[in-house]
Order: structure tokens, then sequence, then C-alpha cells
């Protein structure tokens, strides 16, 4: 009995009193509903000894009412060709059953055997009250641990999303009842582990760091772990920093990091460590952290910040017609997190993917675009970007962008000489690269394709695995995810658009 507690809890010495009684073994409560039950039902055909099929609900909900109404510390009960054996478990004086404010007798383990009982078989089931009390106690704190813990992980993967959607006031709130305290400015990494270790890493991870980063179990990938860091610069030695730590540490645990970034960014710190991850998976050292790239918002000056407005006005000044339908800010948020995560953002905002197609429909509508073509798709993102950017990070700008169509507009915002040199730094890794010609008609085709694999391979007259080979290098090349969201085509569209107008300009 000792042995099967420890090792398979009450479902197990369940199993076993009913094998030792030879019939069924349950536990019940003082209602008669049982609450878990194991073994045959006695009298099972095939089974020579047993002439009848005994109904053991009636007889046990018969013997509890007996021991209740009598108020007896054991009953038993024949039928003829069964015993009905009920004992009342051991219940801890700490946590008493109560019904309506009234206490409730405890729960019973209940025995139906075939008559003759076996001898010693009461003074057995006695005995194994103990154990079984004790495994109930304990499966029932491991219960309520567990919703504890889930209860801190949608705490904290909350507060992550009012970060990526900008709301910092929110989150320092939310955040204010968990710990540690969120840090400003950070360091954003994932951590990509097995599947089902997430919780044996993200204790590597805080014991590597002493519990200063906020550590949140992604809600997309669920093998992935984000962590935001204090951004320390005080500790930039090599294997000192608690990214590297954890690469070491953990065996095949793959870890990306960005640049630092304002707690206000965490959305492009996210961007950063997503793209370095897709770099690290290549590495030997699987760790890798993010090459200083300019963000395109940071660039495009008051013209840019003008488009955006004249651009998500529809949107962002949206009143829906009934209280439940989603508002501006949420049909906003929806657009971020399918620009970042695709399909993949049912699990990140918990909606259902009709209801996040039916959002996307909405906010196409409002905006005039095409929300299955990139070109619109890498226009909104960036339309977003700017707006979550702080005025004062924008480059100033003297000349006024009137508020016309939305490709007019951002051809205008691309040709600026910002933007230009943007996006020659983007693209600077395709021109040094061998092959640049196979490269850069890869990726122009695959972007052309509306970044799907299919349609690129056969415009390249390749195989669809060829292609996907091909943007593997790619992302190596230009050390940014492509294949999966958060995903840089939408950069990298900006950057060739903007290639192609200074061209024809």
């Amino acid at each position: 009995m000792q042995r099967l507690a420890r090792n398979g809890g009450t479902a197990e010495l369940l199993r076993w009193l009913a094998g030792r009684a030879d019939g069924w073994a349950g536990i019940v409560g003082s209602d008669g509903t049982v609450l878990n039950a194991s073994g045959t039902v006695p009298g099972d055909p095939g089974r020579a000894r047993h002439t009848c099929v005994p109904d053991v609900a009636a007889l046990v909900a018969e013997g509890v009412r007996a021991l209740t109404g009598r108020g007896a510390l054991a009953y038993s009960h024949d039928t003829g060709t069964h015993t009905t054996l009920l004992f009342p478990l051991h219940e801890p004086p700490t946590a008493p059953h109560t019904r309506d404010g009234q206490e409730t007798p405890a729960p019973l383990l209940a025995v139906v055997t075939p008559r003759p009982v076996a001898a010693g078989l009461a003074t057995l089931l006695a005995d194994a009250l103990m154990p079984l009390s004790l495994c109930r106690e304990a499966e029932a704190v491991e219960r309520k641990r567990r919703r504890v813990d889930l209860a801190e992980s949608r705490g904290r993967e909350a507060v992550l999303h009012l970060l990526m959607t900008g709301q910092l006031s929110i989150a320092h709130q939310v955040a204010g009842a968990l710990r540690p305290r969120l840090p400003d400015p950070v360091r954003v990494c994932v951590v990509e582990c097995h599947r089902g270790s997430r919780d044996e890493v993200a204790r590597v991870c805080a014991e590597a760091d002493g519990g200063r980063s906020w550590i949140v179990r992604c809600p997309v990938y669920a093998r992935h772990l984000i962590l935001v860091m204090p951004a320390d610069d005080t500790q930039e030695d090599p294997g000192t920093t608690t990214d590297e730590k954890v690469a070491a540490l953990v065996d095949e645990c793959v870890v990306g990091i960005s640049e630092r970034v304002p707690l206000a960014e965490t959305a492009t710190g996210y961007r950063q460590a997503f793209h370095a991850l897709a770099v690290a998976r290549e590495l030997p050292g699987r760790h890798v952290r993010f090459g200083a790239a300019p963000e395109p918002a940071l660039v495009v000056g008051d013209p840019g910040r003008q488009w955006a407005e004249a651009l998500l006005a529809p949107l962002l000044t949206y009143v829906p017609r009934r209280a439940q339908d989603p508002g501006s800010q949420e049909l906003a948020a929806t657009a971020t997190s399918w620009l970042a995560f695709s399909s993949h953002a049912t699990d990140h905002l918990k909606v259902h993917r009709n209801t996040l197609a039916a959002r996307l429909k909405l906010i196409g509508e409002l905006l005039g675009l095409d929300l299955d073509r990139l070109a619109d798709q890498a226009a909104l993102d960036l339309a977003l970007r700017i707006r979550a950017t702080p005025a004062p990070a924008c480059t100033p700008s003297a000349v006024p962008v009137p508020p016309e169509g939305a490709a007019h507009g951002l051809d205008e915002v691309l040709r600026r000489p910002a933007v230009q040199e943007w996006a020659s730094h983007q693209l600077a890794p395709l021109e040094r690269a061998p092959g640049t010609g196979t490269a850069g008609e890869t990726l122009r085709t695959w972007l052309a394709c509306e970044g799907r694999i299919g349609p690129a391979a056969a415009e390249l007259g390749i195989s669809v695995p060829g292609a996907r080979k091909r943007l593997t290098r790619l992302e190596t090349l230009f050390q940014r995810s492509l294949l999966r969201p958060p995903s840089a085509r939408y950069d990298l569209w900006l950057a060739l658009r903007a290639r192609e107008l200074a061209a024809t300009s």
C-alpha cells in the first residue's frame, strides 16, 4: 500500500483493493455519488463463480444511506451472493467538508465483493483507510497548486499581451500582484526547448538570473519561453548573461535575444529575439543576439506618421453597433497579433478562428485593404508599428504628406532618403551573398507570390522542398525569420519596394 500510494495514488490503491476483493472498490460521497472507482462489476459474464450481476451503484447508495442514518463507523450488507463493505475515510481536521454552511460527512471507501468474503479483507480495508486519505489529500493539494500555477501563468500571459499592444500602465497594474516588477529598459529573450520541458527550463532561467526576469510561457508556440529581462549592460561579459547561461545549461536548447529596447517597445524586442532564434537553430552554439538593424518606424519621419494616422483613422475611430462587438482598440490588437502570428493569433488572442476571420474582414473593410495581399499586409504592419513608436523617436520632417490612398501615400514615404538608406541596410546581405542572382530571384518570387512556398516553387521551376531550403538559407543570410511568424517578409517587401521606387525616380 505504501508503494502504491507513492507511485500511483488513489487510482492504483483502488485498483489493488479491487483485485484483493475480487470485485469492485471505490470512493463515494456522503450522498452516494461515486467519486473514484476501480475493478470489474462482480458477476461479469464469463466468470463462472458469479451467478448474477448486482447493481453496484444501488448497493452502494443503499449502504451509504444506512451508514449515515445510523451514525455507524462501518457498514456491511449481504445480498446473498455479494457483500457491500463501507468505511468512512480519515479526513484532515483542517479541511472539513461543508455544504450550504453545514458540515457534511467524509467520503467513504466502498467495496462490493462476492460471498464468502475473503478472510482478513475487512481488516485490510481498515488498514487502507489512512493511505487512501493521505493520497486524496495530496492529490487535492496538487490540484490546487496546478490551479494556482495556471492562474499565475495566465496572469503573466495577460501582462505580456498588454506589453505587446503598448498598454504599459495597465500592464504595470496587473504585474503589481506578481513578481518580479517589470524592468525598463529590457532585452527580450526567446528560449526554444523540448516539448514538455518548459517548466524545468523556466526554473533554470529563473535561477540563472536570480529571478529578475519576467518569464512567460508563450501562448502561441508550445516549445517557447519568453523572457523580458532587465537590460543590465554591466553584465555583458561572455558567459555571464542569462541567455548564454541558459544555452549552456540546457541541452539542445536554442536561444535568441533582442537588442536593448524600452519596455514600451516589447513587441519590437520580441520580433528581434524571434529572428535571432531562427538564426541560432543553424549554429552550433545555439545562441544568437539580434544584429543592429534600425526599425522602419524610426526613419519614416513626420510624413510616415501622417500617412499612418490617415490610414488607421477609420479603424481607430470605429464605434461598434453593439456593446458586445469588438471596439477599435480590440480590433487594432487583433490586427497586430495576426500580422505577428498569422493563424496562430487564435492562440494568442484566445478566440475561435471564425471570430478571427470575421474581425479581419471588418478591419479590411474599414481600412479599404485586401488583407490577402502581402503589399496591404506590409502597409498595415508598418502603420501599426509607427503608431506604437513614440513620436519623438521619429526623424523630424517639415514635408507634409496628404492623406491620399494607402498605396500612393506609402510610396511617398518609401521615397524619403532616410527610408532609402534603411532599405539599403536591409538588402545589403543579399548583395554580399554568393549566388546573389539566385538568392535575389528567390526572395522576389516568394514575395510576389504573397509569401507562399508552393506558388513560389512553381514559379521558380523547383520543388517545394527545394524552395524551402533556399528560404532557410536566406534566413541565415538575413539573420531573420522568414518561414515562421513573426516573419521579416513585411520589412523585406518594404525594402524591395523602396529600391524599385528609387530605380524609377
